[in-house]
């Protein structure tokens, strides 16, 4: 189904996030998309639907959660690698150049994903959710070097205002064994 907006957030902690995943639900008319813990101890709930939805129910979680929320973001036109991406249901044929974005929240990461994907002729390849990674996240894209350098720029810009980047890589020419890791 395709979707106009998503939100999210992220909490510190799991009570108030699976708690509050029932109140943004009963907020607005939106689909849970993801509810689950995450790496550090922490949860996530992310909501899809039109924007003024999600806006919704992302204020409900907020309110919900209070001390609680981390992070939160409402993207509205989000791009529409962003779910393949996430679910791992990226199909790629081959591999020009790599760029990675790493960034210690969950929600600042997919913000960077949606912009860096909107700013330069990129395949968004994988969307890592803070799932064995010690509560951080990344993101992979492809396409040539110069729209990937400027993909990963615009998505650095992202993660840098909301003060959570780990670092950012461009690999002009990966390895084929990289390529056969990655794909």
């Amino acid at each position: 189904m395709a979707y106009t907006a998503i939100g999210l957030i992220e909490y510190s902690s799991i009570a108030k996030g699976i708690g509050s995943a029932d109140e943004m639900i009963k907020a607005a008319d939106v689909e849970l998309v993801i509810s689950r813990t995450i790496c550090s101890g922490k949860y996530m709930n992310l909501v899809a639907g039109d924007v003024d939805a999600v806006r919704n129910s992302i204020e409900a979680g907020e309110v919900y959660g209070a001390e609680s929320v981390i992070d939160t973001f409402v993207i509205p036109n989000v791009h529409p690698d962003v779910f393949p991406s996430m679910s791992g249901s990226t199909q790629l044929v081959k591999l020009d150049a790599l760029g990675i974005i790493e960034s210690f929240s969950v929600a600042s990461l997919i913000e960077a994903a949606d912009a860096s994907a909107k700013a330069a002729d990129v395949k968004l390849i994988e969307i890592r959710l803070a799932m064995a990674l010690g509560g951080k996240a990344f993101v992979t894209m492809t396409g040539t070097v110069g729209d990937v350098e400027s993909a990963v720029a615009a998505g650095k810009e992202v993660v840098s205002r909301a003060g959570m980047l780990v670092n950012t890589v461009v690999i002009p020419s990966p390895s084929k064994e990289l390529m056969r890791d990655i794909l």
